[in-house]
């Protein structure tokens, strides 16, 4: 059996998509971090890998038994055992898993550079049994909610996360506005188009809008954001979160 010792985590609890389990690089002060004072390590196939990073269903029954309780979690002079909770790596990535119990990746975390290292050591000084998932993993369906990666590539954690904010404030948009609010905030995006946004419908207004705001993150972003979310509790909440400070 093979174990990493003192790994720090960064848990990220409940993301079914590998970009908002963040890089080490992207780890901020007000982080919780944690550390697994003795973590099982398993080899992975790469797609088992790209499973256990951007799903959150259960995991195989196989994989499951061979990490059962052998890692630990330090808690201030004490160890925690955790039933289900293993570092997985492909020979190309790492990442660390916890169910909490259950039989999905309820938390993941990405590990400093030098524990990744120490991964690919072990992985290179060890004869390790490949895990690998038996069924069909069906094609990823991506959303507005749930973006492609291709649409937050390249941006930072800030970004993503207020990018992913922005969708949110349209989804809403969608759900509850108005037809003149629709082609209002198409304005605000565009406008230099005011005058043919004004003759679209409703529907065309809103998809039309979607489809440009989708490429990248600029500053054009960041102030619909803005004025978006304002007068929104949750989502100006959302905003301070990533600011430090409330919306203007």
């Amino acid at each position: 059996m093979v174990h990493i010792r003192d790994v720090w985590v960064n848990w990220f609890e409940g993301e079914e998509n590998g970009y908002n389990v963040c890089e080490f690089h992207e780890w901020r002060s007000e982080d919780k971090i944690e550390v697994l004072d003795q973590a099982k390590l398993v080899f992975v196939s790469a797609r088992l890998f790209d499973y256990l990073e951007n799903y959150l269903d259960e995991l195989p029954d196989e994989l499951l038994a061979e990490v059962y309780q052998q890692s630990y979690l330090r808690k201030n002079m004490s160890r925690l055992q955790l039933d289900y909770c293993f570092v997985a790596t492909d020979g190309e990535k790492v990442i660390a898993v916890d169910t909490m119990g259950y039989k999905t990746p309820i938390r993941k975390s990405r590990l400093t550079p030098r524990q990744e290292q120490t991964v690919y050591e072990l992985l290179q000084q060890h004869e390790m049994k490949e895990f690998d998932i038996e069924h069909e993993i069906g094609k990823k369906e991506y959303h507005m909610l749930s973006p492609d990666p291709a649409e937050l590539k390249g941006l930072t954690r800030k970004e993503r996360q207020l990018k992913q904010l922005l969708y949110m404030a349209l989804d809403q948009l969608y759900t509850t506005g108005t037809d003149a609010e629709v082609r209002y905030w198409y304005t605000e995006w565009n406008p230099r188009d005011y005058m043919r946004i004004q003759m679209l419908e409703r529907e065309e207004a809103w998809q039309q809008l979607y489809d440009e705001i989708r490429p990248g993150w600029t500053s054009k972003h960041h102030q619909l954001c803005e004025a978006m979310v304002r007068g929104q509790a949750f989502f100006e909440k959302l905003w301070e979160l990533e600011h430090g400070e409330s919306v203007k």
